[in-house]
């Protein structure tokens, strides 16, 4: 994953009912948890958190 690839960001993560789209803004190799991602939502709202919580969206599919 990369900063600006398209990602689906876990409802275990924003506490809602379903998966919500957003855009990689930062990629962190943390010594202590591993990957962590920062997504933002097209509302602005910025998530973060590790790897495991996003999953990369195949934009190549919808072209």
């Amino acid at each position: 994953m990369k900063i600006g690839d398209s990602v689906e960001i876990s409802p275990d993560l924003t506490k809602l009912s379903d998966w919500v789209s957003g855009k990689v803004i930062e990629v962190e190799n943390n010594p202590f948890v591993g990957i962590v991602i920062s997504a933002k939502t097209e509302d602005g709202v910025i998530f973060f958190g590790q790897l495991d919580l996003f999953k990369p969206v195949d934009v190549s599919c919808l072209q």
